[in-house]
């Protein structure tokens, strides 16, 4: 990680539930400024051909209090690709579709791999480590497909109402991208079904994966769709108990311990807020009982996670005070 740029940092705040004292605007400001200096850093996801050509002189960041105020700063209202962001709305539904009988077909535990690794899946009987990594958001795609009669429909329907927004949807480009680059996922899902821990066709499973993974959304959007883990599990957007308190606790550790693949523990030290990332260059975040957040810039760093917007969220935890450390 690299230093950050010299400043005054706050000390943490006394009250976390009080963010009275903060100058949001001012704060979303300066980390704007100081990510546009440093454009260029990091590369695109160019195996996935939808995504290898967005330019790197994008920068957004959005986030949603509690109580639904909205701060933006940059690009924070163009749309990009959301990638594994989605397996936080996924696996959220999973839950409540299984509740807790979903850790049967997939753990809880961080990986030390990469995203879309396949090491330990043999030597664990095809048990995904984490709904995170790509294999146990397979596994996740499945449950969806057995609990929902539409279950892209039920998705899209279940963004929409945490985002406040009914014209989201998936990019078709992406989509077809995802599905002509996806051998090591199409190799997953079926070493998966070899130990009958993916029920339905692979081919509906892994349609069903490149969808959510292509899915359209900007920073307010995805800030807002995250909400409810800021607020106890309650959607302020659509005024529904999505899941409950323990739930949105447990949703929280596990974006904490795997939401950035085999950089958590880097992303915990630096950043210190429960997060999940996308190639497509998003990341959010939650501060718990305060906001939820979204960076996007499209340069990724070598562990698949936005170069800079690991920085923003970085500079925003010292600049607030805010983290759950």
């Amino acid at each position: 990680m690299p230093p950050a740029t010299p400043g005054a940092a706050r000390e943490p705040i006394q009250n976390q539930f009080d963010i009275s004292g903060l100058d949001l605007p001012d704060i979303l400001g300066t980390i704007n400024d100081e990510v546009r200096e440093r454009f260029g850093e990091g590369k695109p996801a160019d195996y996935i051909d939808a995504l290898a050509n967005v330019p790197l002189d994008r920068f957004g960041m959005a986030l949603v209090t509690r109580d639904g105020d909205v701060h933006e700063v940059g690009d924070a209202r163009e749309a990009f690709s959301i990638q594994s962001i989605s397996k936080v709305h996924t696996v959220t539904m999973a839950l409540d579709a299984l509740g807790d009988d979903l850790w049967e077909r997939v753990d809880r535990e961080p990986s030390g791999d990469p995203f879309n690794s396949l090491i330990q899946l043999e030597y664990e009987k095809g048990i995904p480590r984490n709904p995170f990594m790509n294999a146990g958001a397979l596994v996740v795609a499945d449950v969806l497909l057995s609990a929902h009669e539409r279950p892209e429909q039920a998705l899209v329907d279940f963004v929409r109402a945490r985002a406040g927004r009914v014209d989201i949807g998936a990019d078709d480009v992406v989509a077809k991208s995802e599905r002509e680059s996806g051998y090591r996922n199409i190799a997953t899902a079926n070493f998966i079904r070899s130990y009958g821990n993916i029920h339905n066709a692979v081919d509906d499973v892994l349609d069903f994966y490149f969808l959510q993974c292509s899915l359209s959304m900007n920073c307010v959007d995805l800030a807002r769709s995250m909400q409810f883990l800021a607020c106890g599990g309650y959607c302020g957007v659509s005024g529904q108990q999505v899941v409950s308190a323990q739930m949105s606790t447990r949703i929280n550790s596990l974006m904490m311990t795997a939401g950035t693949y085999d950089a958590a523990g880097d992303f915990a030290y630096y950043v210190g807020l429960p997060a999940k990332s996308g190639v497509g260059g998003g990341i959010v975040a939650v501060v718990p009982h305060v906001m939820s957040l979204c960076v996007w810039y499209p340069g990724l760093d070598e562990k698949g996670n936005s170069a800079l917007g690991k920085y923003a969220l970085h500079r925003f935890t010292q600049l607030t005070g805010l983290s759950v450390f």
